[in-house]
């Protein structure tokens, strides 16, 4: 007897079955030549954009799907992951963590301006946010924007930016006033204005996903291109973490699912000692242990996004979810190691791959240690 799941729709299952294909057509053949490039190539997301793969959360009339569907993302983000890159994975949707504060406050015609064209596949866009004095204490930004006349001219530096280098477009923090929180602002930054330079970093993980350091001097910007009001960028950055990191929780699920499933298959054909390796008990308890931890995360995962759908929201749980789905990942990517033996330690297998990008995951977007924190405030602990 099949038994449905309560949270996905058949319009979620077919769309599942859309970005399989594409995942399989379109990314795995191709995550070692990007590995080497350091980067995607710019007609993926042109190809990406063909199947809606961008619309999620944004209004129908800039391209988008409209309301924003946590079901949804939570597809669109494993489906994806599945491939065995969180490089490729970055990259391609560096749109969702760049443009939710223009589609929240930004103006209609900076709307029409930039979501039209990202979602379209024909621009990338980008979040600036973390500086190289402080990541995950936003309230300390430096970066300044002070007004002068009808323009801001900004000063500064931002690093670890995700597509950094090819983003068109760049959601910046700046400080438009005093010190604190208050005195923060968002500001989009076209990535060809005069005086903005990009370095590229060079990284442990997430090989084919273009990561850069962005220098800010003395660029002149309209003061229409503010996102929101000035003095509210605290709460518009806080306001798109609750997304990022579910989604972040959802790409380490699948990353663990695709460390398991290719020790699996290697432990089918492998043979030791006269059998083959998964007919090793110690090495079948491997398998169930992940798996259980897998489907564990995979359930609360589905649980939260579905509570999400229903206007809830769980910042605590989320919180606390992606530190079980990073903590889930780790293991998961080692103990499949462990499966692979030395297999597992030359360049081309999924988790030699993936245990590079383990720590990414458990630091970006907020790292382990401050989703405890930020859980046991919102618990009142």
């Amino acid at each position: 007897m099949t038994i449905s799941s309560p949270y996905y729709t058949e319009e979620h299952e077919s769309y599942r079955t859309v970005v399989q294909q594409f995942t399989i057509n379109e990314i795995v053949p191709y995550i070692q030549e990007w590995e080497q490039a350091g980067e995607i190539p710019r007609e993926l997301y042109t190809k990406a954009a063909s199947i809606g793969l961008f619309g999620d959360g944004f209004d129908e009339e800039y391209g988008g799907h409209g309301q924003r569907d946590a079901i949804l993302r939570m597809v669109i983000m494993q489906e994806l992951s599945m491939a065995g890159s969180g490089g490729v994975v970055a990259s391609m949707l560096s749109n969702y963590i760049g443009l939710p504060p223009i589609q929240r406050a930004g103006s209609d015609e900076i709307k029409a301006r930039v979501l039209t064209p990202c979602i379209a596949g024909e621009a990338v866009a980008a979040l600036a946010i973390t500086e190289p004095e402080g990541g995950s204490d936003v309230a300390r930004i430096q970066t300044s924007a002070k007004r002068n006349g009808e323009e801001f001219i900004v000063n500064g530096q931002k690093t670890f930016i995700t597509s950094g280098m090819l983003a068109d477009f760049l959601t910046v923090a700046v400080r438009t006033g005093g010190e604190g929180a208050s005195g923060l602002s968002l500001l989009l930054i076209e990535g060809d204005r005069a005086g903005v330079d990009r370095t590229r970093l060079d990284k442990m993980g997430w090989l084919s996903s273009d990561t850069a350091t962005l220098y800010f001097d003395d660029v002149h910007v309209p003061v229409s291109n503010l996102i929101g009001e000035e003095g509210t960028g605290f709460s518009a950055i806080v306001n798109n973490f609750n997304a990022e990191r579910i989604d972040m929780a959802a790409q380490s699920i699948a990353f663990s699912r695709a460390c398991y499933d290719e020790a699996l298959e290697w432990s089918r054909d492998r043979e030791t000692f006269g059998k083959r390796l998964a007919d090793h008990q110690v090495i079948r308890h491997k398998f169930v242990e992940m798996d259980r931890r897998i489907n564990a995360a995979q359930a609360w995962c589905e649980l939260l996004a579905w509570r999400l759908n229903q206007g809830d929201d769980p910042v605590a749980e989320i919180a606390e979810l992606k530190v079980q789905a990073s903590t889930t990942f780790e293991f998961c990517a080692r103990e499949a190691a462990q499966i692979l033996g030395g297999a597992s330690y030359l360049k081309g297998s999924v988790t030699e791959r993936l245990y590079r990008e383990v720590r990414v995951q458990a630091i970006g977007g907020g790292s382990e240690e401050i989703m405890r924190d930020l859980a046991s405030r919102q618990l009142g602990i």
